[in-house]
């Protein structure tokens, strides 16, 4: 359960404002009306087809909770936020919040359908189709677990099926068993047993010990931290696998477990299950406890157990163990997984493979020269299997014959930074890459089509074998036109949206080009609808080219009106090569969605906005990128600053600089090293690397082999130099890798110790993503004040 003993110091914290009046308030505050209503503005509707196109499923949920939801009881456990009475786990934002609305369209007929016999309180969630695309289950959240229903398109009927419970903390909750009126599903494997009791008092000290083992581990949260915390682990992690009939009958389905994997083989003859394992660790999560892989048969019984795999506790080395194991597509019962070969100076990976009765030697299916990243499968002549380098952002891509591990030809080499070059995903029909042609391979892609004039998806048609790529659809210049499936015949589905629509499905034959649409939402944000939305591409002095989304008030005319502040929203990246580095990545033709990391929210209030503002970390020479971290970050803000202030745009003394995570991070960092900006905001960052001694982002140097580089780059180190305005905040809760919130405590207590001016705002049973409306309001509130008090109305 949660415990704050801070609590009360918190809260006062959190209401601490600029006057007497407010500092005697302990409430949450609400920002300006305009601020307000895009707060609670409607949220983006998700739409879903099924497998086989033949009905689209619109679904919506609040875009935040309230604040009794989201301090609900949740333990920490093996790296997991566990929602100990729905048996859930809470992700960044509100992504595992369920769905509060439905609405199902036949896509033959155009018609819109309800279901008979829906929950009165519908919270959707776990929505899993059958492959006859005419039935599909779900969870309803109640108040004591998820319930599991069933849906029946033919009788536009739902039911409750005989499961009050469901367990969704690990593995596959739900799955169809193919061939049968039948799901598989997980419940609590001790539902019926209390929840282990914590002795009142200690009876012994907590110890871990290293017996002279190179173990190097990042900073992970929410882990195990004694032997209690190993029972309630084992008492809400493990579950009991139940086959649920359609008419209402259950029955067990092997033994319990603490599940990772439980998938069928494509006949439905085996399932391929892993498993947790004993000993736990204090140091990692729990996607590095030993586990063990097995297979079962169709009725539960173990057939054979493949590999057991030990406690990984030096992360490193976990790719020196089986892995990656899947199903191979269009067999009925072929088992692929990927081995690390040992001191091999050409080969890097090999793919194995077994059928069953998996009792054979496993044979050699492909090796690969970098390390392996993932298999498309096609059909039994052509896969593609995808290699990478990360370190040196190499990406390959090779065209096999499955069968008998030919390598037919590399299809693609590049380097995963240059999205010009980027064909995209391939399309996926019935689990296989969309193919064609036995001799001479046709498949289909889509990409993001990042571009130099912004990103314009695009479909491609790829001829593997002659490297002929034509693209058959492409979004309009003047809007963001997402391939979301096709046919490989005529017929393609994709959303459409612009800056002031979210996005619609439309369904278009492309020999006609007849388009039919599907959904038609129209503008979420009335006051967002005569703001001005553009890309701007500038160069900073280096030659790099840079760019970003600019948001400007309604009305507003550079070079005649008089300049205006500016709000700088940013996240670094590292790259390897200046032309990658310069790469538009963006583009306004987007919905602005205004989401709780936003910083659109202040074109409203009067104020030029640069979201996504190009952050490059480039590397120079010899160097690693970091070894320049905060030479590049000056590069890059110096060029927008110019170029706003040349167009007429911005005030030169009156530009804030702000972002979240890793973007709260390069804020204090400018603030610390420049004096570019009148003040920063910085949300749940990471400010001491020496408090990530093993490594952050993209940095693989550990600190003991980078002292120099940590040292610099941290922002703590420099809080004596942080002179200008800076408001930190940062969720009690958070759970993300890196950013523990003493990182933020720490840093504020330096800057008020060297006499900065500075506000730590700390937000109780929020994560690394705040998800409760009064948080989320109260958060832009602080910044509101902030921006107005120390940019907008700057007195120096």
């Amino acid at each position: 359960m949660r415990f704050h003993p801070f609590s009360f110091l918190l809260m006062i914290t959190i209401a601490l404002t600029f006057t007497v009046k407010a500092q005697e308030s302990l409430t949450y505050q609400t920002p300006s009306q305009s601020i307000v209503e895009l707060v609670d503005a409607p949220n983006v509707s998700d739409i879903k087809l099924n497998p086989l196109q033949t009905w689209m499923v619109v679904l919506n949920k609040p875009r935040y909770i309230d604040i009794d939801r989201a301090a609900k009881p949740i333990k920490g456990l093996a790296g997991l936020s566990v929602d100990t009475a729905l048996r859930t786990i809470i992700t960044k934002n509100n992504e595992s919040d369920p769905y509060t609305s439905i609405k199902l369209t036949n896509l033959t007929s155009g018609s819109d359908v309800s279901l008979s016999g829906m929950p009165n309180e519908l919270r959707l969630d776990n929505l899993t189709w059958h492959l006859d695309g005419q039935r599909f289950v779900y969870t309803n959240e109640t108040q004591n677990g998820l319930e599991l229903w069933y849906a029946d398109l033919n009788s536009l009927s739902t039911k409750k099926l005989n499961i009050d419970r469901l367990n969704v903390i690990t593995g596959k909750p739900i799955q169809w068993v193919s061939g049968e009126d039948c799901l598989l599903v997980q419940v609590p494997a001790w539902d019926k047993k209390p929840a282990p009791i914590a002795t009142p008092i200690a009876r012994g000290p907590i110890i871990q010990e290293n017996m002279g083992k190179r173990t190097r581990a990042q900073t992970y949260q929410n882990l195990l931290s004694n032997t209690h915390d190993e029972a309630l682990f084992d008492y809400y992690a493990e579950s009991q696998l139940i086959k649920v009939y359609l008419d209402g009958r259950t029955e067990k389905f092997g033994e319990p477990g603490i599940f990772t994997t439980n998938t069928f083989s494509p006949d439905r003859k085996y399932i391929l299950i892993q498993r947790i394992q004993k000993p736990y660790s204090y140091s990692v999560g729990l996607s590095y406890f030993s586990q063990t892989t097995e297979i079962w048969d169709q009725s539960g019984t173990k057939v054979t157990t493949l590999h057991e795999r030990p406690l990984i506790e030096n992360t490193a080395s976990n790719i020196n163990y089986e892995r990656k194991h899947q199903w191979r597509k269009g067999k009925p019962h072929e088992l692929v997984w990927v081995k690390r070969i040992p001191k091999n100076k050409k080969y890097r990976d090999e793919i194995l493979s077994l059928s069953a009765p998996f009792d054979g030697t496993p044979q050699v299916l492909y090796r690969t020269n970098l390390s392996y990243k993932d298999i498309v499968w096609g059909n039994d002549h052509f896969a593609v299997v995808k290699e990478q380098q990360t370190s040196q952002r190499k990406l390959k891509w090779s065209l096999i014959n499955p069968t008998n591990g030919e390598l037919i030809k590399v299809i693609e080499e590049r380097s995963s930074e240059d999205g010009y070059r980027d064909p995209g995903n391939f399309v996926i029909s019935k689990g296989k890459m969309l193919i064609s042609g036995d001799q001479s391979p046709v498949v289909y892609t889509i990409s993001e089509g990042a571009s130099p004039e912004g990103e314009r998806p695009f479909l491609l048609r790829w001829d593997l074998m002659k490297d002929k790529r034509d693209t058959i659809f492409k979004s309009k210049a003047n809007h963001y036109e997402k391939p979301i499936h096709f046919d490989g015949k005529k017929t393609l589905y994709f959303t459409r949206e612009s800056r002031n629509v979210p996005p619609n499905m439309i369904r278009k034959d492309i020999q006609s080009n007849a388009e039919t649409v599907l959904t038609a939402f129209e503008s979420l944000y009335p006051s967002l609808a005569s703001t001005q939305k553009r890309l701007i591409s500038y160069r900073r002095e280096d030659g790099v080219n840079l760019s970003g989304i600019l948001h400007l008030p309604e009305g507003f005319e550079p070079k005649k009106d008089a300049p205006l502040p500016v709000l700088v929203w940013a996240y670094p990246r590292e790259y390897l090569s200046k032309e990658t580095a310069g790469q538009v990545r963006v583009t306004p033709h987007r919905f602005t969605e205004i989401a709780f990391r936003s910083p659109v929210y202040w074109v409203t209030r009067g104020y030029a906005v640069v979201e996504s503002a190009a952050m490059p970390v480039v590397k120079r020479e010899k160097d690693r990128p970091n070894d320049n971290f905060v030479e590049e970050i000056t590069l890059n803000a110096k060029a927008l600053i110019d170029y706003l202030v040349e167009e007429g745009i911005g005030d030169r003394k009156r530009f804030g600089v702000g972002g979240h995570s890793y973007g709260a991070f390069m804020t204090a960092n400018l603030l610390a090293h420049t004096d570019l900006f009148a003040a920063g905001i910085a949300r749940s960052g990471a400010y001491n690397r020496t408090l990530t001694p093993f490594g952050f982002q993209n940095e693989t140097r550990i600190y003991w082999q980078a002292k120099d580089v940590y040292d610099h780059i941290s922002p703590f180190n420099y809080a004596d130099q942080i002179k200008r305005p800076l408001l930190i905040t940062h969720g009690i809760d958070d759970e993300n890798m890196g950013t523990h919130p003493i990182q933020s405590e720490r840093l504020y207590a330096a800057i008020k110790g060297h006499g900065g001016t500075a506000r730590l705002v700390m937000f109780p049973y929020e994560y690394h993503g705040f998800r409760a409306r009064e948080s989320i309001l109260h958060i832009l509130w602080e910044q509101d004040r902030w921006l107005e008090k120390y940019v907008k109305n700057r007195k120096d």
